[in-house]
């Protein structure tokens, strides 16, 4: 006891001798402007080079850093989006105690990817996805996605169909807040308005961390998001005048404070839609024409609300809900012309009513380690959708009621860990599980149902490394798959679809940059294709006079391994990206078109597994600024392809080349005034039946700020020359030409207001849109 004792003893001795020779400094740190405090900044005691103690600020922007050997140095603090304070202490016998008062100057550009909205759309391209910032311009500028996505490089979109196809290729995966949902792209993309949407990414080609559906890569959609400090928002409205007005409008607001961050979002979009079109139809030398006209009245809401809590510095807890709610209304025509006397001609008559309604829940808790860039986080996501579909058909009559109930869940588990200040090491688990429900009432009696059911449990692993100008990354995701569908229809023998595979997808990248302005990237994957449930459902979906659609119940997966190689040159006036890619597909999955063997006289349009495929295309974009009043985003692409299967109980091979391009150009003409020329040309497509004439378009808009920066007036003339439509000939299995043109020469008025006081303050480590943005293993 008494050694005991005496060791005590000494440790005091030792530690207050210590204390009398070491000082302490303490501080606050305040904002320049609004003279609040800033949390979490970085607070570093340096000598020379070498530092010797440090900290962070805590919620009320106060520090203190003790037991500081008596000496002179240098103060540093730090936060991301300020001026770095730099301040010599000099601690002396006479001087062991500091306290000081620190005010950070915000640096002179704002944040990009904190800011609402930005000024011009910017495309940034990383090293594994290109993205789109979407700013107030002509880009962005429209009623619902739709418009967003014919703006962007290497997207296009059927104008009938609204399907997306991606470096030409229809099967890509579509994502919002990097979260799968169980609504059709097709009908998503009416449902969420333009002025909701904060950015858009390309992932051509995906490492292992993510989910490996899509042979042409992912397309994540980011709803708007802020984290400033204080209270901000904005308020957006647009107006679309073709034939008829469209509405487009959003609120987005947040309220920064201490530990939590609060922020909601909602949009509007409603309006009315024209389409019509005619397709001529000649077979055995019997000629028919027929003309279609479609009305379509939409109104779509979408809320986005929740919220940031820091429990502490190193953990943070998010929760967030999507609610979308929308109604349609339609009413069509289909007009059949027979050549021949004997024929009778048909008129049949259509309307419909839609109401879909689709929430989506997510929770996240994230857990970082005292080693910097380790964390954890576990992930939570639930998506349900009920549709109800209400349609009546005049000449033939009768009557159509679907109820289609769908359900996704995601768990998830990633954990980062750098090995060294070179290499690091991600590990992750994923459970998915979607199930879908589908009941049809025709004519007002039971006519046929389906259930649906998909279960996905998979892990990866990814290992990167950096030494010298030289990085690289390899990695595998594992992958158990289960599928089970059953289908009933009376009258007919019930149907059943089952798949069930374990399945390696691996990945690797490689990346080179010999200077600042140089930089190469290679990248290698292997993808996969399920049959969607529309694609395997044998019961009709939809039926015209001459033609029934419904699905295949026996196709398989088509796998794709993907090639791609990029260079990015920066210049003294931007930055130019080029690529080129390789595609490799085996059974591709493909629309096919054959004659019903129940009525000789009307078409089934399906899908079938063809033949082995290749795929291969350039790219070349680019963000220059020529002079300070004018500057462009720049895009052309070209891809190769070749098809072949059979059609009809004919062999068929095509070989076809589309070549794509876009421009925006903008002209400042002042500090507030400035003018924006956009056009795009989308070349020939040749398929195995049809081939799809060009199509082009040029824009012409302007906006101006008002209210000392707070207000942006934009104004938009969109296919000036009135050429867009979608036009197409084939000659299998019957000799076909056809146009459909919708209402493409609108004029477009908008305004965006923002207010608050908060400065733009991203949060270090803390910024839930970074999860969102980048991805976890969720996609």
């Amino acid at each position: 006891m008494n050694i005991k004792v005496l060791v005590f003893l000494f440790l005091c001795v030792v530690k207050l001798g210590y204390a009398q020779n070491s000082g302490n400094v303490s501080g606050k740190v305040l904002d320049k402007v609004t003279n609040t405090p800033i949390s979490y900044a970085s607070i570093e005691i340096k000598e020379g080079k070498k530092i010797i103690n440090g900290g962070v600020t805590n919620e009320q922007g106060d520090f203190l850093i003790k037991n500081i050997p008596l000496n002179n140095y240098t103060l540093e603090v730090q936060f991301i989006g300020y001026k770095k304070y730099i301040s010599n202490l000099e601690f002396n016998d006479a001087k062991k105690t500091i306290s000081l008062k620190i005010i950070l100057d915000e640096e002179a550009t704002e944040l990009k990817g904190v800011d609402v909205i930005n000024e011009r759309s910017i495309i940034e391209q990383k090293i594994d996805r290109k993205i789109i910032n979407i700013g107030k311009d002509l880009l962005s500028a429209g009623a619902t996605a739709v418009e967003i996505m014919n703006n962007i490089p290497s997207v296009s979109v059927d104008p009938q169909t609204n399907s997306i196809s991606l470096r030409g290729n229809s099967n890509v995966r579509i994502l919002i807040d990097g979260k799968p949902t169980t609504i059709e792209a097709s009908q998503l993309l009416q449902q969420i308005p333009s002025s909701s949407i904060k950015q858009i990414e390309l992932i051509t080609n995906p490492s292992a961390k993510y989910n490996p559906e899509g042979m042409s890569g992912i397309i994540n959609i980011v709803l708007n998001k802020n984290s400033k400090i204080g209270f901000n928002g904005s308020v957006n409205n647009g107006v679309t005048f073709g034939k008829t007005p469209k509405l487009n409008s959003s609120f987005d607001m947040n309220y920064k404070t201490g530990k939590l961050n609060m922020y909601g979002n909602y949009g509007l979009n409603t309006g009315k839609n024209s389409n019509f079109g005619f397709v001529k139809s000649t077979e055995f030398g019997e000629e028919n024409y027929q003309d279609f006209r479609f009305e379509n009245t939409n109104t779509s809401h979408l809320a986005k609300v929740g919220f940031d809590f820091y429990l502490n510095e190193k953990n943070t807890l998010s929760f967030y809900t999507i609610q979308n709610f929308f109604n349609g209304k339609g009413k069509s025509s289909t007009a059949v012309d027979y050549l021949n006397p004997l024929e009778l001609d048909i008129l049949q008559l259509f309307n419909n009513k839609n109401d879909n309604y689709t929430q989506t829940y997510n929770l996240d808790y994230k857990k970082e380690f005292k080693k910097e860039g380790s964390f954890i986080e576990f992930e939570v996501n639930y998506n349900n959708n009920d549709n109800i579909e209400d349609a009546v058909f005049v000449s033939p009559n009768a009557t159509n009621y679907i109820n289609n109930k769908g359900n996704n869940s995601l768990i998830n588990l990633d954990y980062v860990n750098p090995l060294s200040e070179t290499s690091k090491l991600e590990l992750g688990l994923e459970s998915r599980i979607e199930n879908t429900q589908n009941n049809f009432v025709k004519d007002g009696f039971y006519n046929s149902d389906f259930t649906y059911e998909r279960n996905i449990y998979s892990a990866y692993a990814t290992f990167s490394e950096q030494w010298g100008k030289w990085s690289a990354q390899v990695g595998t995701r594992f992958e158990k798959y289960f599928a089970n569908a059953d289908f009933k229809k009376i009258g007919e023998n019930n149907a059943n679809f089952s798949d069930d595979l374990f399945t390696l997808y691996p990945s690797g990248y490689i990346s080179y940059s010999p200077s600042e302005t140089n930089s190469f990237n290679f990248s290698v994957s292997r993808r996969v294709d399920r049959p969607s449930i529309g694609q395997v459902n044998p019961i009709r979906e939809w039926s015209t006079p001459q033609v029934d659609s419904e699905g295949n119940p026996e196709l398989f997966p088509q796998f794709t391994n993907s090639f791609e190689i990029n260079y990015t040159r920066k210049t003294k006036i931007g930055s130019i990206t080029s690529g080129v890619f390789y595609r490799r597909i085996n059974d591709e999955i493909t629309r096919t078109l054959f004659e019903n063997p129940n009525n000789p006289e009307k078409l089934i349009l399906s899908y079938s597994n063809l033949n082995d495929n290749n795929a291969y295309g350039v790219e070349v974009s680019g963000n220059l600024d020529f002079t300070k009043w004018f500057s462009s985003n720049i895009s052309f692409d070209a891809y190769s392809k070749k098809a072949k299967g059979i059609v009809e109980n004919e062999f068929v091979e095509v070989d076809v080349t589309i070549f794509n391009a876009r421009i925006n150009n903008t002209f400042k003409v002042s500090k507030k005034l400035r003018f924006q020329l956009f056009g795009m040309y989308r070349g020939k497509d040749l398929g195995l039946q049809f081939l799809r004439k060009p199509m082009w378009k040029i824009d012409f808009g302007s906006s101006y700020t008002v209210l000392k920066g707070s207000g942006t007036i934009t104004a938009r003339f969109s296919d000036i020359f009135n050429t867009m439509n979608f036009a197409f000939e084939g000659t299998k299995p019957k000799r076909q030409n056809g146009q459909f043109n919708w209402e493409s020469q609108t004029v477009y008025i908008g305004f965006n207001y923002r207010f608050g006081a908060g400065k733009n303050k991203a949060l270090q480590r803390k910024e839930r849109d970074k999860n969102e943005t980048q991805g976890s293993s969720g996609f």
